[in-house]
């Protein structure tokens, strides 16, 4: 009982409680601070309570990963390129055609410091501790996707929120079908490179 309750309250502190925090208007180093101290905290829990062991499972379906993956890019490729077409057609591929430098760094940026931070949270993190708590399969999915769109409440942006709530849709089936915090990242960062890529990376806070 206990246990339920603590993480109940761990969960609406780092899910729910710190993301609504970050729209109010604060000082940048403290929220900075405040995500550090979670993220420590997160990856403390990992290794030290869950006893998670960080390594690349030997049996990972790489074909398989990669034909779903490449199949649903395609189709964000489509309805993308035709939304920055119609929306704003002078952003359509701007940083990759007249700043290819910058969208070189950008990529680099969003790859290893944002996307793969962001899945050990969200995916690895969420996963190992409220799996046991609600047995619903099908709402636990969507409870993920909830909580990662929640998460870039601070954009108040409404395309970005109902762009990672389909993302977190998307990321959460790809994580409990192949248990690897790999392969969701990959598939994170390969539909979120695409996003800036085609133009719209200022919604996310990125030069598009």
């Amino acid at each position: 009982m206990k246990t339920t309750i603590y993480k109940g309250l761990e969960f609406f502190i780092i899910f729910v409680l710190v993301p609504v925090s970050f729209t109010i208007n604060y000082s940048f180093r403290i929220k900075g601070m405040i995500g550090l101290i979670g993220f420590v905290y997160v990856i403390y829990v990992l290794l030290k309570v869950e006893k998670l062991k960080f390594k690349i499972a030997p049996n990972l379906d790489w074909k398989r990963f990669w034909k779903a993956t490449v199949l649903k890019l395609l189709i964000i490729v489509a309805i993308t390129t035709l939304f920055v077409w119609v929306t704003d057609k002078a952003a359509l591929f701007n940083v990759l055609l007249n700043k290819p430098k910058l969208w070189v760094i950008i990529l680099f940026i969003y790859t290893f410091l944002s996307v793969y931070p962001q899945e050990l949270i969200y995916r690895t993190f969420f996963f190992q501790r409220y799996r046991d708590l609600l047995r619903n399969e099908t709402l636990f999915l969507f409870l993920n996707a909830v909580i990662f769109s929640l998460g870039h409440i601070f954009f108040k942006n409404a395309l970005v929120i109902v762009l990672t709530f389909l993302g977190g849709l998307l990321f959460a089936i790809t994580y409990k079908k192949t248990q690897s915090t790999l392969l969701v990242s990959i598939e994170h960062a390969v539909y979120g490179c695409w996003l800036f890529t085609v133009g719209m990376g200022n919604m996310l806070g990125f030069p598009g």
